[in-house]
């Protein structure tokens, strides 16, 4: 049995108990993690109907985080003595196929870390607001929420999908022809 899936922009091959190399994945060594699925093989039965799909799942743990091969960056412009040379490598995450799955099989439980408080909000708590500031943000009014979806109609009666900018109620593509 084997899969296809999508991850870090590309397609990959996989079958349960390989290890793969793949872009940078956001997740600890030792964590579980759920690719998306494209494609499913197994044996003579292949599984390409998106609903299907839907419930297949492949599973991988995290073995490690490293640094690509150095790729070469040359820059050139010919008769103008302009050469530039870089190296760059790619962040990449080595991971062992657990489980390919074509019904519903154990999706990997999130592991929730807790996130140390930003800076920002540290700084806040510790230096105390002026007693006449405090005052005069709980007496501001309450602000409208813009609307979260464009109000234009398209030709065929449907209602525009994009996000309202701010301050009004369409978007950038209906703004210029019905603020006017």
């Amino acid at each position: 049995m084997y899969a296809v899936v999508n991850t870090g922009g590309k397609q990959l091959k996989v079958e349960k108990d390989t290890i793969e190399v793949v872009e940078k994945l956001d997740a600890q060594p030792g964590d579980l993690v759920s690719l998306d699925v494209l494609f499913v093989a197994d044996g003579d039965a292949v599984v390409t109907d998106s609903k299907s799909l839907a419930a297949a799942t492949v599973t991988a743990e995290v073995i490690e985080h490293f640094k690509g091969e150095k790729k070469i960056v040359f820059k050139f412009k010919k008769r103008k003595g302009y050469k530039r040379l870089k190296g760059h490598r790619q962040q990449q995450t080595r991971i062992r196929i657990t489980d390919i799955a074509l019904t519903g099989g154990s999706k990997p439980a999130a592991k929730k870390t807790e996130k140390p408080a930003p800076k920002a909000e540290v700084k806040k708590a510790a230096k105390p607001a002026p007693k006449a500031e405090a005052k005069k943000v709980e007496a501001a009014p309450a602000v409208e929420a813009a609307p979260a979806q464009c109000e234009a109609l398209k030709s065929n009666g449907e209602r525009c999908n994009n996000k309202a900018k701010d301050g009004s109620a369409y978007c950038g593509v209906h703004a210029k022809k019905y603020d006017a």
